[in-house]
């Protein structure tokens, strides 16, 4: 492990020793968000010392289920990402299948989930062999709940429809345009009450959470 994981171990370790007066000082009545940030850098995300808002999710079967349920009291490592379209997200899912594992053994189950339609996850869950869980967010509202949600510009909107060819709904923004809704990628550290225990949230898509990081993170949720 290199200088810069071992001092960003050691911040992490100060984050985890916040959690608690963080859980004081914000809100303690949870409430869930459901407006789409304007800009990638205005998204307000769920902070450490929350607890994970009471919202469906949908599984690659098309079954809706409430996220409390699904998670079922288990220890969990949430990640969102953009979609399986999306060369870093494809990587960082790479890099959370090779050390699922380890996190199984310390009692976590790891779950993805983005934009990405039930089909197209069990493409992804196909093609790239995960053992892990994939959830759809094809409506954007889970990471609206979670504060990740933002629309993308207009360009953007019309660069990702005709190259990627999305088919994901588009949403009107405060000025009336319609633009496509993506979600911030995040990893949460999720205990077994549902309460958030470390978070990384980056507006910056192509920088994701190194391994190592949430390994360490992992390791310190009782």
């Amino acid at each position: 492990m290199n200088k810069t994981i071992i001092s960003s171990a050691l911040l992490l370790l100060s984050l985890f020793q916040i959690t608690a007066l963080q859980a004081k000082t914000n809100a303690m009545e949870q409430t869930v968000k459901s407006q789409v940030a304007e800009t990638a850098d205005q998204v307000s995300p769920l902070l450490n010392g929350q607890m994970i808002p009471d919202i469906a999710v949908t599984t690659v079967e098309g079954n809706n289920v409430q996220l409390a349920d699904y998670l079922n009291g288990q220890k969990t490592i949430l990640f969102f990402y953009r979609g399986g379209w999306c060369p870093f997200c494809n990587t960082q899912m790479g890099q959370l299948q090779a050390v699922e594992g380890q996190l199984k053994k310390l009692g976590f189950k790891l779950v993805g989930i983005s934009t990405d339609a039930p089909d197209d996850l069990k493409k992804s869950i196909d093609k790239r062999k995960l053992s892990y869980d994939l959830l759809s967010d094809y409506q954007s509202k889970v990471s609206s709940a979670f504060g990740l949600s933002f629309f993308t510009s207009e360009q953007t909107t019309k660069r990702y429809l005709a190259k990627m060819n999305l088919k994901n709904p588009l949403q009107k923004n405060q000025a009336g345009d319609e633009r496509l809704v993506l979600p911030v990628p995040a990893i949460y550290v999720i205990d077994s009450k549902g309460l958030v225990q470390f978070n990384y949230v980056n507006p910056n898509y192509k920088v994701r959470l190194h391994s190592d990081l949430l390994l360490k993170a992992a390791e310190l949720v009782k």
